[in-house]
């Protein structure tokens, strides 16, 4: 069993995607009797939400254009992207609304993939409205990051990750798209070339200090630096809620940090009066987007324990709805339940 999260020492666990790569090398209807099966071709004009590109759309001067490098993917519109990794390699981000994680590490995604400049695309997937494509990637927790090079899917890793390692698994993909002679460039419509692109756009605005600091610690893989940093932050001003959400979310990673999923559910299943056994593999559901469950397991506890035990847990489920977000119903009906054992 990996580590919790798995690092991305390798490119893992190929998963059976055959039924949409088969769909997607069909030529579509009326398509010109020269067009390979599998060739970016694009969507029609009429076709679905995240289409890679107009009808006929080709390369120009060996450049695919595309809507955007950063694209919203549905179970019914993944065709044009196993399509468009015969051009680039594309990642694929698993993502949900309600993931902590998740919103910790889509922007390092997003990100990277504008920094590689046409060379990768990514493609996100709501993991709650697609269920055909979260059951062909195996995604049985989220955040979960894969790829398409060539039409043929790759597993990658599962849950938030520091961005010098994210950047590392971007060089693997590019390198075995490459070995599989996928090692094109795409360009976003309307995007001048790069020798005539306007210079001098505006740079992003900073970071407060504290934030940096803990930023840079975080893809530095030093979580205690980046937790002190985030607290200080607090301490200076005690609603800065980007402060507070974030160090929820580096406090989970810290906690799970070199252990293994075997380990934590044996404990938990050893121990179920154990709080701090249950403490982490309800870390364990959260992090793999298991809410209720995590919820659930905690809540229940409550009323069994007192003292220092049950304000363990009132700290650790209060840090939970930070990451969910106030606003869902499933953070609404447990802060009413957790009120409700408490007094």
């Amino acid at each position: 069993m990996t580590n919790v999260p798995p690092t991305p020492s390798s490119l893992r666990g190929a998963v059976d995607l055959s039924s949409l790569v088969d769909r997607a090398q069909r030529p579509p209807q009326g398509a010109g009797a020269g067009a390979p099966n599998g060739a970016p071709n694009g969507a029609g004009a009429s076709g679905p939400a995240g289409a890679v590109g107009p009808a006929g759309a080709a390369p120009t001067d060996g450049v695919l254009s595309v809507p955007s490098l950063v694209m919203d993917v549905t179970d019914q519109s993944f065709q044009d992207i196993v399509q468009l990794s015969t051009v680039v390699p594309v990642i694929v981000d698993i993502w949900a609304e309600w993931c902590g994680p998740c919103k910790q590490l889509s922007p390092v995604l997003e990100r990277l993939t504008e920094e590689y400049a046409g060379r990768i695309v990514l493609a996100k997937v709501d993991a709650d409205t697609n269920p055909q494509l979260v059951q062909a990637f195996q995604a049985q927790s989220i955040p979960t990051v894969a790829a398409v090079i060539g039409g043929r899917p790759l597993g990658l890793f599962v849950g938030a990750l520091p961005e010098a390692e994210v950047r590392d698994v971007f060089e693997q993909v590019l390198q075995a798209a490459e070995q599989n002679g996928i090692a094109g460039r795409v360009q976003v419509d309307g995007t001048p070339e790069p020798d005539t692109a306007e210079q001098g756009e505006p740079e992003p605005e900073p970071l407060p200090p504290h934030h940096q600091a803990a930023y840079d610690a975080i893809e530095a893989g030093d979580y205690a630096t980046a937790i002190s940093e985030y607290r200080t932050a607090i301490l200076q001003d005690p609603h800065d809620q980007m402060a507070v959400a974030g160090l929820a979310q580096v406090s989970l990673l810290d906690r799970l940090s070199g252990k293994t999923a075997d380990e934590i559910r044996a404990a938990a299943g050893a121990g179920p009066a154990d709080v701090a056994a249950q403490l982490a593999v309800a870390d364990l559901d959260i992090s793999g987007g298991h809410v209720e469950d995590a919820f659930g397991r905690l809540l229940d506890l409550v009323p069994t324990v007192f003292g220092d035990d049950r304000e363990a847990l009132r700290v650790r489920l209060v840090e939970y709805f930070e990451l969910v977000g106030a606003e869902d119903p499933r953070v609404v009906a447990a802060r009413r339940r957790l009120a409700s054992a408490l007094y």
